[in-house]
């Protein structure tokens, strides 16, 4: 007997193909709302891993008509359809991320829908520069790293009251302090969710994923991140490009471990109205990390340290997962094991370019990717 129909928006990409299978093992119905959309997908083919017990439908989170055509008969929706990418496009992330979601909600009070629960994925990149620990003046929530400081290669932010050296912290739900184009959408994407959802007695729940990886992570994408750029490189014989000076922290997660995480707020009355972090409860340099992929692949050589930086990058970024993990949950996977499954996969795929330094060199002209003097 089925446990209902769940919409998932964005359901043909990366962790939405991940949620679909899972959804499906477990019993749900499930609709696929997709556009297709380069770069992650080519010429808006439906990918072959796709399900077939999956109902597929093309359309835009920004159009009304495709909504209302999705939302038919569904009692669930997992929202992941959004725009993510490097460029200084601003409009478009508040035209899919911002203006899509409140769309949702929009057409469900507009049409009463009885829909049951409404999972909208945040990110990680919504605490901006993140919490550090001054050994004066304690907790302290930093402001954007300055491009004069970058441009002179001063990677660490200091703290902004007295002007100190400061530690990272873990990451909490408790704040958020978004500060580029895709971050303020995502936190805009949660504001809406929380509130017009307790307003109208919809329940939901704003996911907050770290870096997410593993099998199907697109290759043509260049917001995919460092797992895609230095496996096509070290794949291509080449060393992994290491933007300052490597030893910033991040936290990584597997898609597996997300669709579950989505999965189990789905079903969970605890979870909502709620915000929780998904990640994989440990931070790595991205010069370990960088280890772990050239062994992996089995490049010999060392990686490259480009003296570049990117514009917008948080120099710590690492979650406390302990929220989630009072509902059950937990992560199974390591980053060795994501790149693993990664390289496996990738190496499956049809490479017809160099995607990682196309993308690098229209960062360099649209000021994106600079040098440090």
């Amino acid at each position: 007997m089925s446990k209902g129909k769940v919409l998932v928006t964005g359901g043909a990409g990366f962790i939405g193909s991940h949620t679909v299978d899972l959804l499906l093992q477990n019993g749900y119905e499930v609709r696929i709302l997709d556009n297709l959309s380069e770069p992650v997908h080519a010429e808006r083919v439906w990918p072959d891993y796709i399900p077939s017990a999956a109902e597929k439908v093309l359309g835009d989170v920004r159009e009304r008509k495709d909504w209302e055509k999705a939302l038919e008969g569904v009692g669930f929706v997992i929202h992941l359809a959004a725009y993510q990418d490097l460029l200084p496009n601003y409009s478009k992330f508040f035209e899919v991320n911002t203006v899509g979601t409140a769309l949702l909600y929009e057409i469900i009070v507009e049409k009463k829908l009885p829909i049951k629960k409404i999972v909208v994925a945040s990110s990680q990149f919504v605490y901006g520069e993140g919490k550090y620990q001054c050994e004066k003046d304690g907790v302290v929530y930093v402001p954007p790293r300055t491009v004069a400081n970058l441009e002179k290669g001063r990677w660490e932010p200091h703290c902004p009251v007295c002007g100190g050296e400061i530690k990272p912290e873990l990451l909490t739900e408790d704040y958020a302090n978004p500060h580029n184009q895709y971050s303020i959408s995502k936190y805009s994407q949660e504001l809406i969710g929380l509130s017009l959802g307790q307003l109208n007695n919809i329940p939901t729940v704003a996911l907050r994923y770290s870096i997410v990886q593993g099998p199907r992570q697109s290759f043509r994408n260049a917001y995919s991140g460092v797992l895609r750029i230095f496996t096509l490189r070290n794949l291509a014989g080449e060393p992994a490009p290491i933007y300052e000076d490597g030893r910033q922290l991040r936290d990584y997660v597997n898609v597996e471990d997300v669709a579950r995480a989505n999965l189990l707020v789905l079903g969970e009355p605890r979870a909502d109205y709620q915000v929780f972090n998904v990640g994989g409860g440990e931070g790595y340099t991205v010069l370990g990390f960088a280890e772990i992929v050239t062994e992996t692949t089995g490049f010999k050589g060392e990686p490259q340290m480009t003296g570049e930086f990117r514009l917008g990058d948080t120099r710590h970024s690492v979650s406390d997962i302990s929220k989630l993990q009072t509902l059950g949950w937990r992560p199974t996977k390591t980053p060795k094991t994501s790149v693993r499954e990664y390289v496996d996969w990738i190496k499956t795929q049809k490479l017809d370019k160099d995607y990682t330094k196309e993308a690098e060199e229209k960062m360099r002209r649209l000021g994106t990717l600079r040098k440090a003097k």
